[in-house]
């Protein structure tokens, strides 16, 4: 009986080499977009974190805004004179 390459791998259990890259490549990918996929979820936390802060930021000016007019504010003094 002659044996082939083919014959004896599976006699022998081997894995043939392109077969192990592949497989190594894509455990690789896999990784890959593993970490991809808890970066865009970090991302995604901070996206949400900034646009709180900006609206919290937002409100805070616009309550800043409304305030009473500086020039009459006790606590402020006019470095040269105010005109009516």
């Amino acid at each position: 009986m002659a044996f082939t390459t083919h014959t004896v791998r599976a006699e022998t259990h081997q894995v043939p080499e392109p077969e192990k890259r592949l497989r190594e490549t894509v455990t690789k990918l896999k990784k890959t977009l593993d970490n991809k996929e808890k970066e865009l979820k970090e991302l995604r936390q901070l996206v949400t974190n900034l646009t709180l802060a900006n609206a919290v930021l937002t409100q805070a000016a616009e309550h800043t805004a409304a305030s009473p007019d500086l020039t009459t504010a006790e606590n402020v003094v006019p470095f040269r004179p105010l005109t009516p």
